[in-house]
């Protein structure tokens, strides 16, 4: 059972990895089936779990929710925090805090493969060089399309599949031989992450000082008025259309008050 969870998950790995094109490029794989909450969801399915997997999925993607990779260059490789990093937690039954502490170490080091892919590419891009010179159209399609592609599956499956299949079973011997003390410090580590990603997230969204008050609203919403999702985006929905419809108003309001001050010097002058 193990055996073919593993291959699922692999698979998946590889075809939400950034440079996999099958799953309808990037937005399929990379910006869809490589959010940790999409991916917590569907390892949740494929080993019988989904509750675990879609509560892993949540505190991962929380630390991630702002991370961009602007040329291709990221902090951490999302890809692999997605499928072998969630599946190992997942399958370890571990907290949400040392499941976000494992996420983070396993996302570094997923950026080396990840490098180790850019560096390997060059010797197919000299070949697709030197198949044009050439004009052997073949050569050409199977060094720009299919080398490429085999050396991204080698370089995401197989560690993806080795990590959970021989991993997930030394992680929980790991987990329950730790003493208390560390667990607590990785819970508490863990716990700190995705708070540090929301902040991240605010930094960017944020323009104006006086947004916080929404931010702020919300967070009274949900933790002392206990408002559910579904309530709480409808509060957010009407806020926001006085917001729009206050911010409007005055912006006609400026510029007619503008053009009636341009009319009353014209006729000044007039006069």
């Amino acid at each position: 059972m193990l055996l073919v969870q593993a291959t699922l998950i692999s698979l998946l790995c590889y075809l939400g990895a950034l440079s996999t094109p099958w799953a309808m490029g990037i937005i399929g794989g990379w910006y869809t089936l490589s959010r940790p909450l999409v991916s917590g969801f569907l390892i949740g399915i494929i080993v019988g779990d989904v509750p675990r997997g879609i509560i892993i999925g949540i505190a991962v993607q929380a630390v991630y929710i702002a991370m961009v990779t602007p040329g291709g260059q990221m902090p951490a490789d999302l890809n692999y925090v997605a499928y072998p990093a969630i599946a190992l937690a997942v399958l370890s039954h571990a907290s949400t805090g040392v499941a976000v502490t494992l996420a983070t170490t396993i996302g570094v080091i997923g950026t080396i493969a990840f490098n180790l892919f850019q560096v390997l590419n060059s010797y197919w891009n000299h070949r697709s060089a030197k198949a044009i010179e050439e004009g052997d159209e073949k050569a050409f399609h199977f060094n720009t399309i299919w080398g490429p592609q085999i050396l991204n599956f080698l370089l995401r499956f197989i560690p993806s599949f080795l990590v959970i299949y021989f991993g997930a079973g030394f992680a929980k011997e790991m987990l329950s031989s730790m003493p208390k003390y560390l667990l607590d410090v990785m819970t508490f580590l863990g716990g700190a992450l995705p708070a540090l990603g929301i902040v991240m997230l605010l930094t960017v969204v944020i323009k104006k000082s006086y947004m916080w008050v929404f931010f702020l609203f919300g967070f009274v919403a949900v933790v002392f008025m206990k408002l559910n999702m579904i309530a709480l985006a409808m509060v957010a929905a009407m806020i926001a259309v006085i917001f729009y419809f206050a911010t409007s108003n005055k912006g006609s309001n400026d510029s007619n008050n503008s053009g009636s001050n341009t009319s009353n010097g014209e006729e000044e002058e007039e006069f």
